[in-house]
Formats: C-alpha cells, structure tokens, sequence
C-alpha cells in the first residue's frame, strides 16, 4: 500500500550542539497533569465498558477536564482544606446504543474518582474534591466516522515527535520520576506536585526543582530546611549521574524563611489553594515540554484512541522518530517526526507522513531511505495495535 512518506535531510545542528536549551517536566500532582491523568483514566474506562458490552470501542473525546483550585489553610503540624476543589470532567460521548442508556456518567465518575485515590496520597477524595460530570452525547457526523468499515479520522490534526531525547530531557524526565518515586517513600513530607525545570548553557545545567511540601508531616521550619536540604542533596546525586556537565539544583526557590514563606500544603497539591489545570497545557505526549524542539499544540491525554489522530499521530510519531534513529546506529544524529491526517480519511493513510534527519558527517542521506519508509508502513498498518496498547495502559501520554 503506497503512502505519502516525504524523507528530508535537516541542515541544522542537532540539539546537543546548541548552546542554550530549556526543558520542563510537570510531575503527576501538578495541576495540569492531573487534568490529563483524569481525562485519561475516565477515556480508558469508557473503551473497556464499550468493549466488554459491544465490542468496540464507541465514539468519546474526554479532553476538556477542568480543575478549579480550591482553598487551604496549611500550618506547620497540620493545617486543613476550607474549600474543596472542583473537578470538572466534560467532553462526548456514546451515551446509548439502540434506545438503551448506557452507564457513561457512572463509569467517568468512579474512574476519576479512583485516579485521584491512587494518585493523591494525601488527599481525602471523599471530602476535599468536588466531583462533577458533565459529558455529553456526542456529534452525528463524528460518530458517524466509527460506522464505516474502515477507520477514518476524525480531525485535519498532525503529530510530532522526536529522538533521542538530549542528555538535558533525560535528566528532567527521570528526575521527577524518581523524586515522585523513590524519593517521595523515603521522605514522607514530600507531595506530588513536582514541576522540574532544567536550563543547559553550553557545559552547565542547572535544575530548578518546585516541590509542594506535606504541613502535617513538618512540625517546624527547622524541619522543613533540613528536609528541603536533604532532597537538594539526593536530587543533585542522583541527577549527576545522568549527565556529564556540570550540574546544579535549586529547589522551592520562592521560599523566603526570613518572611515566613514556605511551599507548605496539606494535600502536596498546589491545586487545592487556587492553582488551576487544564487538560494540554502540560507535558506533550512523551511525557516533557521542549521549547527547542518541534512540537505539537494538541492534547493527547483523553481524546479516544480509535480515530483520533490528535493522541494517535502524537505518540506514534515518538515512536517512530525513536525507531528511526535506532537503526542508524550512529549515523542518525536526530529525527523529527511529523503526520499529518486529513477529516474523513483512513487513519492508516495520512495525507503525508514525513521524517527530517540530522546524519552524522559523511552518510549518504539515501543510505536509510528503504528502512524509514519501512518504519512508518509498520507503524501505520499496525495503527489497531497502538489502540490497544492505550487502552490497557501500555502507552503513556503525559
């Protein structure tokens, strides 16, 4: 099956060679993260109540969920929530087949009900989150797009990704992986809302680290420094690790303990005193955001993973830039992925699939042409697979 795939060489310099770069990773408790956690969790659950009633997969884009900060007063030893924060799930979906009213809003609530439960540690979801529902039926023409034989997208929307991450993206990423890992186990007064944001300079980077700090586990400031002091420590040796430049780490740079000010909170959210999030305003669909690199402004969290090649162009995308450049063994610097659907047409048929490459010095730029155009027919024709492996959870998207 013949496919639009347009291979270019891309005369820039590969992002390790460039002088300056910025990297960001929002940490699973940041605001916006936890609207793209929920719109995912709730779109996973409406795919298996779909499945195991019909199936397939019916008609659903649950990317428009709203967290509203509420209000907290956090102290030193304790603290508590005075406003609950309001959670707000909306989108479309398939609300009945044949007459028959399905069970959507129930299945979103106790979906995203049980996200926050296993993801908010310190939060008592029964009290301090106010959980509302307002998904609807969704449009006849894009339901329509599902009742065809073959599956059809369902937006004029393109993908992008890249490889390999840089040396910096590396480190930001696994950095709050493993502050909202192992570190948070060993230290209890950490919360989940971690932001990490990494700034390289020719042979320098720094990391500056915001992390909400649990009231109730830090009885005073003293404790609090010798907590924030530790982390500092922990981080910077683990973060060395990941990089051979020199490195720096900085955390909770707005306390300032002369004025009394400290990133207290009694959930570890931000998102219960007036921090708001929104589903895509966070990390894209490899889990950072890269100013330096191409991008894409979709959201890929909640949007259903049949035909919407919004969340199925971006992570492919990813994973095709990250196959590419394995197979050049070298001689691939850098890839940049990107596909572009047109509405209406087969999703295993994008109007155009391109891959720009950085080569290393010396390489034919026609050497890998057979492989990459391989790479994309693979992915493209398999495009039911990556289905199924968002579904189950297989696929992250934030």
């Amino acid at each position: 099956m013949e496919r639009n795939i347009f291979i270019e060489e891309l005369n820039n310099a590969s992002i390790e060679k460039q002088g300056t770069e910025f990297v960001e990773r929002k940490g699973i408790g940041h605001p916006d993260s936890i609207a793209d956690g929920l719109a995912e969790s709730v779109s996973r659950s409406l795919c298996k109540m779909y499945l195991e009633k019909y199936g397939r997969i019916l008609h659903h884009n649950t990317d428009e969920v709203q967290v509203v900060g509420g209000q907290s007063a956090p102290v030193f030893g304790g603290g508590s929530i005075l406003e609950p924060i309001y959670v707000l799930l909306v989108g479309r979906a398939t609300t009945e087949v044949n007459g028959q009213r399905l069970p959507y809003r129930t299945c979103a609530m106790k979906a995203a009900s049980d996200y926050l439960e296993r993801t908010c540690k310190n939060l008592d979801v029964e009290w301090d989150i106010a959980l509302d529902c307002r998904i609807g039926q969704g449009s006849v023409d894009l339901r329509g797009l599902y009742e065809t034989k073959r599956l059809l997208a369902n937006d004029t929307s393109f993908g992008v990704g890249f490889a390999p991450l840089s040396e910096t993206e590396k480190v930001t990423l696994e950095t709050e992986k493993f502050i909202n890992g192992k570190l948070c186990k060993k230290l209890p007064e950490l919360g989940e809302d971690v932001k990490v944001m990494a700034c390289r300079h020719g042979s320098k980077t720094n990391l500056t680290v915001a992390v909400a700090m649990v009231s109730s586990k830090i009885p005073d400031g003293s404790h609090y420094k010798s907590c924030l002091e530790e982390m500092n420590d922990k981080v910077t040796d683990f973060a060395q690790k990941l990089t051979t430049r020199e490195l720096t780490v900085d955390i909770n740079t707005a306390d300032d303990y002369d004025r009394g000010i400290f990133y207290l909170t009694v959930s570890g959210l931000s998102m219960e005193n007036g921090d708001d999030g929104s589903v895509g305003r966070g990390n894209r669909a490899n889990g950072l955001i890269t100013p330096m690199r191409p991008m894409s402004m979709e959201a890929s969290a909640g949007k259903n993973p049949v035909t919407h090649v919004g969340k199925l162009y971006n992570i492919m995308a990813n994973q095709v830039a990250d196959e590419i450049y394995k197979i050049g063994r070298g001689d691939i610097l850098e890839v940049h992925a990107r596909i572009l659907s047109q509405i209406g047409h087969p999703i295993d048929q994008p109007q155009v699939a391109s891959a720009k490459l950085i080569y290393a010095p010396n390489v034919n730029p026609k050497k890998y042409e057979k492989e990459i155009r391989a790479v994309y027919n693979q992915h493209l024709a398999d495009i039911t697979g990556l289905t199924d492996k968002i579904v189950n959870g297989k696929v992250t998207v934030f």
